[in-house]
């Protein structure tokens, strides 16, 4: 609890940003309703705009009243956390700026009378970091690796080699230690009760391996298009924006092995074993193996919407991908031959974030043959966003005089009584993590290196080769029909969250 950890100064490089205002001050407003933040606590955004402390409070306030589960506790409880918030306009590239931050962290210890933790959260662009890490270096501001830590954004990186040079730049100044990785995904409830179901259960253990499990998918799907982030998306693409680092690190959790701890680095050391035991795709047979689509305009939950290519900041002959599909192998004794289906794109028919494990099915001849019509193998369903739940199908018999069999869920819900505000906000958890210095949730340099070696091969062909036929899929859809394909050449099909 609060009274435990020692006064803390969390420093927002960007914010006055969009990220500030719209997750990072609710998520410690939160925390700050609940006690969980260090009883002596500064909040310093750090941006170029010119910005009154109140300004910048009322700014924030806005963000936490749009964007907060707690919205109703402002009236009561905003102006005792907003008295611990402040703003600095600064050229982050100019070493005046961290002299003046010196002696901001020596102004508040010396009130405070004991020595501070410090974390610098770097909502900024990719190309800014590697700038204020030195800078932060050269200042002796991040000396110390128990108290100073570093929060970076997604995505750590533009492919393999960046991502190389960024954790050797790293290497160079700080520990490991002090690096947080963040992705949000990682601090959501049921991501982080895949390592309960999995662990906590002698149920499913036995059955968690190729003996008894078909295939695997996770789908991570949303309705919006890309909006006003053109120029950020022009740079990234489906695969890079989620592949790489939400969707790989939910396939580890599926894929891991048993940890012998809770520790953070045991739990890292699993989910890097995952990661490296990928089946390397050979880039000539990219295309068996992987998909890539674009929306084009059309209609979206009855309003008209732009194609990618119509998109602000977007060129008129962009070949990014907005969808991309993967079948990936992870070759270890429990998963010897099971495919992991993987998929995410915008613009599609629904937006939902959920992961599928279809058991291979019972042997029927025992039944009569009007059973065998609507016989259904087991699956167990998890839902991570906007619906939390886990459902479990089994098979049933109907009522009746005949031994006719229906699929039949048996569901956990998070939020029972429809109340998805009283669970935590994955960036409560994370930052809640990162003041205590526990990196469990965070990636390692390791894991990140290893998860664009995935996908390295595909994004290299897709470079090397512009797509032909984009767009090819139109809004409202899910995706290419080459994404249906990709599943059915081994029998299958893409599932979706069922209905409640």
């Amino acid at each position: 609890m609060s009274n435990n950890i020692p006064p803390t100064i969390i420093y927002i490089f960007g914010g006055s940003g969009d990220l500030a205002q719209r997750k990072l001050i609710p998520a410690l407003f939160n925390l700050h309703l609940d006690g969980y933040l260090p009883e002596r606590v500064a909040v310093i955004g750090i941006g170029r705009s010119e910005l009154a402390d109140t300004a910048f409070r009322t700014h924030l306030r806005k963000g936490v009243q749009a964007h907060s589960r707690r919205k109703e506790a402002l009236k009561t409880h905003w102006n005792k956390f907003a008295r611990n918030i402040t703003y600095s306009r600064h050229d982050l590239g100019q070493d005046k700026a961290y002299k003046d931050m010196a002696a901001e962290i020596a102004a508040l210890e010396k009130g405070w009378k004991e020595p501070a933790n410090v974390i610098y959260y770097l909502s900024v662009a990719p190309n800014l970091a590697p700038v204020i890490v030195k800078k932060l270096h050269k200042a002796k501001l991040a000396s110390d690796p128990k108290r100073h830590r570093m929060v970076f954004e997604k995505p750590f990186g533009h492919d393999l080699e960046s991502a190389r040079e960024l954790n050797a730049l790293l290497r160079t100044l700080f520990a490991e230690e002090q690096i947080y990785r963040i992705d949000h995904f990682l601090g959501k409830e049921t991501v982080q009760n895949l390592l309960a179901l999995r662990f906590a259960n002698t149920l499913f253990e036995p059955v968690w391996n190729s003996n008894y499990i078909d295939y695997v998918q996770i789908t991570a799907s949303e309705t919006v298009s890309v909006g006003n982030r053109g120029a950020y998306y022009e740079s990234s693409g489906a695969l890079r924006d989620m592949v790489q680092n939400h969707v790989l690190q939910m396939l580890c959790m599926i894929a891991m092995e048993a940890p012998i701890s809770f520790a953070a680095d045991e739990i890292r050391n699993k989910k890097l074993d995952v990661l490296q035991a990928v089946r390397r795709i050979e880039p000539g047979d990219v295309h068996q193996h992987a998909v890539r689509g674009q929306y084009g305009p059309g209609w979206l939950q009855g309003n008209k919407v732009p194609g990618y290519r119509q998109e602000k900041d977007v060129a008129p002959q962009s070949g990014v991908e907005t969808f991309a599909a993967l079948r990936l192998f992870v070759d270890t004794w429990r998963w010897k031959g099971v495919p992991f289906y993987v998929r995410t794109g915008k613009c599609l028919a629904e937006k939902e974030t959920v992961i599928t494990i279809q058991f291979k099915p019972a042997p029927d001849f025992a039944f009569p043959e009007e059973a065998s019509h609507t016989w259904r193998p087991n699956r167990l369903t998890i839902a991570i966003a906007p619906t939390m739940d886990i459902r479990l199908r089994f098979q049933a018999k109907q009522p009746g005089p005949h031994m006719t069999l229906r699929p039949v869920d048996m569901r956990f819900d998070y939020a029972p009584d429809g109340d998805e505000d009283s669970q935590p906000e994955a960036y409560e958890t994370l930052l809640e993590d990162v003041i205590e210095g526990n990196p469990t949730l965070f990636m390692r340099a390791d894991q990140v290196e290893a998860a664009w070696k995935v996908i390295a091969p595909v994004m290299a062909v897709w470079a090397s080769k512009p797509p032909v036929d984009f767009p090819n899929y139109a809004p409202g859809t899910w995706g290419p029909e080459d994404a249906e394909a990709l599943i059915a050449r081994d029998g299958f099909h893409w599932a979706t969250l069922p209905e409640s």
